[in-house]
């Protein structure tokens, strides 16, 4: 079997991923197992499971991946001509080749291979962006370079939700391809979050302006009531949870980040998932975990040709306006973050809510190249934008392309780079983005003041991951927090 390419370089071996697999228990509060509980992943459609009478759980991407992680390792090897794959042993061997948005464009089965197995990477003339090896099913993948550099790129991880009726939803997002003995926590409703009233809700509606405008007026503290803690709260029929940290006084008007949630995801979801908690606890920073509408695939967001008809502009305002009823919020630092979708979101915040945002830092999801190209995205003002993305990202290709996941609402990523380069020519930055020496770009000659930059392979908990990743909250809140609205 002949394969191509004339690029490879380097020599290295690598393990055979057995693919993700995760196994734990769902807890209460007390630490009692809890049975029946739904456990789902957005970004892993069709895979799904349900807690025992004990509250243990199993997933997996691979159905064998559980039972085969003793199996024997297979070593891969590169000599710049010839691929080696040593210790085979699999009832089907699967190779194929594919372009930067994940198409096969080239793929060959072996049958009941063992042993050794050498391939000509030579003269195939095939589109060659990744390498997939798969045995009976388990596979990796490896990434090309525009050096010729063979990489081990692996498939992103699962974001995973536990429903159950009584208890808030929870979010946990792995961490590793292979994690045992994790523990989930799910908390009863009601048991620990302070729910707002109907006739706080009512009354904060009630006052809510028609303008799209946020007053640009000194903050009397004195009539904020908010105290900390966590909130369920409503507005315009939707959900919202609110976090006021614990080093909130409501003495001084603070900043209010509002985070988005990914697809099939929601405020409780979300905001289990605590991502930017810690980065801006110092700060006082108040938290707003919105839900999304109901779409083709569950909550999710309108950002121009998908995901949902819902005016999201308008809920995100009248979200804001209610929490500065309650809060002393200072409007000059009002923000916008957000993961997958809810990335494409405070994406999509910036073209149209530059009147209220200071600045954004999405994650894991591009400007839709439709809304560009149709001239919707006209911010009122420059506005500092921070992207964070994958260079393996499985769900949103770095590369950019078309999507039909929602069925019936296509859309085509900018790819990561395009973007970047649609944000610096929007805020008329000139020059070259400067290296900011861990893994982001930043133009900083812009109008106005403001900065755009890019955030390669800085994700996950560790602010190292190079897949569909939440982004860097230390990296993000550090850009944020130095942009005010004029």
């Amino acid at each position: 079997m002949k394969f191509t390419t004339s690029t490879l370089i380097l020599l290295f071996g690598a393990t055979l991923s057995l693919g993700w697999n995760i196994a734990g228990q769902v807890i209460t509060e007390q630490g009692e197992g809890i049975p029946d509980v739904q456990i789902s992943s957005f970004n892993y459609t069709g895979i799904a499971a349900v807690s025992d009478a004990s509250g243990n759980f199993q997933l997996s991407n691979d159905p064998n991946s559980i039972q085969a992680i003793s199996r024997k390792e297979m070593r891969v090897h590169f000599d710049g001509k010839f691929a080696t794959l040593q210790n085979v042993n699999a009832r089907v061997l699967k190779i194929s080749l594919l372009d930067a948005l994940g198409k096969v464009t080239f793929q060959q089965e072996f049958f009941n291979a063992n042993g050794s197995l050498y391939l000509d990477l030579s003269r195939l003339s095939h589109s060659k962006n990744f390498l997939k090896i798969s045995a009976d099913g388990a596979g990796s993948v490896y990434a090309l370079d525009h050096r010729g550099i063979l990489k081990k790129a692996g498939d992103p991880l699962a974001s995973l939700f536990f429903k159950k009726d009584g208890f808030e939803e929870t979010m946990y997002q792995m961490k590793a391809e292979e994690e045992v003995g994790v523990k989930i926590t799910l908390k009863v409703k009601g048991s620990s979050k302070p729910i707002s009233s109907s006739s706080q809700s009512s009354s904060s509606s009630a006052e809510i302006s028609s303008s799209s405008e946020i007053p640009d007026e000194p903050v009397n503290c004195a009539t904020k009531t908010l105290k900390p803690g966590d909130y369920t709260k409503e507005v315009d029929g939707r959900k919202y949870i609110v976090h006021v940290p614990n080093t909130y006084t409501g003495s001084n008007a603070v900043p209010l980040l509002v985070d988005y949630h990914p697809i099939m995801g929601s405020a409780q979801g979300w905001a289990s998932s605590k991502t930017y908690e810690a980065a801006t606890l110092s700060d006082a920073v108040i938290i707003a975990y919105p839900d999304g509408a109901t779409g083709g695939m569950g909550q999710a967001w309108n950002v121009g040709p998908c995901c949902t008809d819902a005016d999201d502009i308008t809920f995100s305002r009248h979200l804001i306006q209610e929490l500065q009823n309650e809060a002393c919020i200072d409007p000059k630092r009002i923000y916008a973050a957000g993961f997958s979708m809810g990335g494409g979101m405070s994406n999509y915040v910036a073209c149209k809510m530059a009147d209220v945002f200071a600045a954004t830092a999405p994650a894991s999801f591009d400007l839709a190249k439709e809304v560009v190209d149709a001239g919707e995205c006209k911010p009122s003002r420059p506005i500092s934008v921070l992207n964070f993305r994958g260079s393996q990202d499985g769900v949103v290709p770095y590369a950019g392309g078309y999507s039909s996941m929602v069925p019936g609402k296509p859309i085509t990523f900018l790819g990561a780079q395009n973007n970047l380069k649609e944000w610096a020519k929007m805020n008329s930055c000139s020059g070259e983005p400067k290296d900011q020496g861990n893994g982001c770009v930043i133009y900083e000659n812009c109008s106005a003041g403001v900065q755009v930059g890019l955030c390669t392979d800085k994700g996950g908990a560790s602010c190292s991951g190079n897949g569909h990743d939440a982004g860097c909250a230390e990296i993000g809140w550090k850009f944020l927090k130095q942009f005010t609205k004029p």
